[in-house]
């Protein structure tokens, strides 16, 4: 028999099953969350979302030094770093947030449980701990389980020279040439990371372009402002094999001459993990590429049993998983908890940002939809300049009839914080009119955001109205 009962018991201690587990506390539910890593966080915390920010913002300090700062007339001589005080710093933010995360569940009285946890049956879930296992059963189980690196066939991934993000994140030196097989927002962000440091950074894409499925008219932008930051690409670059050959890997594509490095990052993408938790006995049905199947309020096909975040379809991305987790347990207590994945944005932290929430120019093309198009280049924002940080612009879509934002795409500084505005505005169905005529402080980055909006009417202040 079980030796523990609760109301609640959430599989998975990442961004999406921490948060629930606090929010189903919160809301009176006894709750217990399972998962197996000694710090909690998830892949988020610990080896993905914030480790990597932290590095890049590191290297970004020390490129600002090399590079950036003479212009403000502030010499620095010649800038030296420590790869190990860098890594240390990254540790030691994981481990703060992490730590903070544990206390959250104390004050909200969440029971957490360290091991492996899968469904053994109705309301049954099996721990399998580092030194022992337990049962515990609940009325309901969420399953909030994440994602892992996509493999690669012919990619021989060993932990170390050749791996995915998780390795990449703890180099113990700078690579002489590092080969990236993917150009998506994780090669990117962490090919930024090695060029900045002083690697050669080789970039594969089998596509023809980079950054898939964001807005491509910014990609092409950001692909043009990478090449001259020193990052190498080449597209429609199908990898055959990758392999460590002696002192070197050595990476084989279609088509084309071998290239030998010291490491391999491989960040084609991520896939959910649903194996080995008992679903098909449980009687929880997944997709073909092994997603968990649920309804709008999180349900899976088995009764009691929800699933939310990275195992389930969508953007894998941890805020989405977060928004899910408190959707998902607020409809559970009976309220009215909602997801608009409209709504939901995505941001490259690389420099310049990129961050994109709402339709593509190519998604509304694809759908028929007619739409009017702002744009602004930060190369006129006032506040750009002050910054010496001018290249990129913003990019306004609005419904041609209606006039109601669809989309908002920015490539410049810090355009993870700007688009949070946009996310707002179609979060409560703005118009482009609308976000044009909130009063923006002067001087700042945020009047881009307004002037783009405006500049999709044909009524922008400061730059010339194109037709539409």
């Amino acid at each position: 028999m079980p030796e523990k009962t609760f109301d609640l018991i959430v599989i998975g201690g990442g961004p999406g099953g921490y948060v629930a587990a606090i929010r189903a506390a919160q809301l009176g539910l006894s709750t217990a969350c399972v998962d197996e890593n000694e710090q909690l966080g998830g892949t988020c915390l610990r080896v993905g979302c914030i480790p990597s920010k932290a590095l890049l913002e590191s290297s970004e300090k020390l490129h600002e030094a090399r590079h950036a700062l003479a212009v403000h007339g502030v010499q620095v001589g010649d800038v030296s770093f420590s790869l190990a005080v860098m890594m240390e710093r990254k540790r030691k933010i994981v481990e703060q947030l992490s730590g903070g995360v544990k206390q959250l569940f104390k004050s909200n009285g969440v029971t957490r449980l360290q091991g492996r946890g899968k469904l053994i049956g109705p309301g049954q879930v099996q721990v399998d701990g580092p030194e022992a296992t337990q049962e515990i059963s609940a009325t309901r189980i969420l399953l909030a389980t994440g994602s892992a690196p996509a493999p690669l066939a012919g990619v021989e991934l060993d932990g170390d020279r050749i791996g995915a993000s998780a390795e990449a994140l703890r180099y113990d030196e700078v690579p002489r040439r590092l080969v990236v097989i993917g150009a998506g927002y994780i090669g990117l962000e962490m090919g930024s990371v090695w060029n900045r440091l002083g690697s050669e950074v080789i970039v594969l894409e089998a596509l023809d372009r980079i950054l898939p499925g964001m807005d491509a008219e910014l990609a092409r932008l950001a692909h043009r402002i990478f090449e001259k930051q020193g990052l190498r690409f080449h597209l429609g670059a199908r990898v055959k094999s990758a392999r460590v050959d002696g002192q070197t890997c050595r990476v084989e594509v279609e088509g084309g001459e071998p290239i030998e490095c010291d490491r391999v990052l491989l960040a084609i993408g991520r896939v959910p993990v649903t194996k080995k938790l008992g679903l098909e006995d449980a009687g929880v049905e997944t997709d073909d590429r092994g997603h968990i199947v649920v309804d709008d309020a999180f349900r899976t096909t088995a009764a009691d049993v929800y699933a939310i975040g990275d195992c389930i379809r969508g953007p894998k991305l941890a805020h989405k998983a977060s928004h899910e987790g408190l959707a998902c347990v607020e409809n559970i207590v009976g309220g009215r908890g909602h997801v608009n994945y409209d709504a939901i944005p995505g941001v490259v932290y690389t420099h310049p940002e990129i961050a994109s929430v709402g339709k593509t120019e190519e998604q509304l093309k694809d759908a028929g939809v007619t739409y009017n198009k702002g744009m602004f280049p930060f190369a006129a924002s006032g506040r750009a300049m002050s910054l010496g940080d001018t290249e990129g612009r913003v990019k306004v879509l609005a419904d041609k009839e209606t006039d109601r934002l669809l989309g908002v795409h920015i490539l410049g500084p810090r355009a993870g914080d700007l688009i949070a505005e946009a996310g707002a505005a179609i979060e409560f169905g703005a118009s482009a009119e609308d976000l044009g005529h909130v009063c923006h402080a002067h001087p700042t980055l945020a009047e881009s955001l307004g002037e783009a909006a405006l500049g999709a009417l044909g009524m922008a202040v400061h730059m010339a109205n194109r037709k539409r």
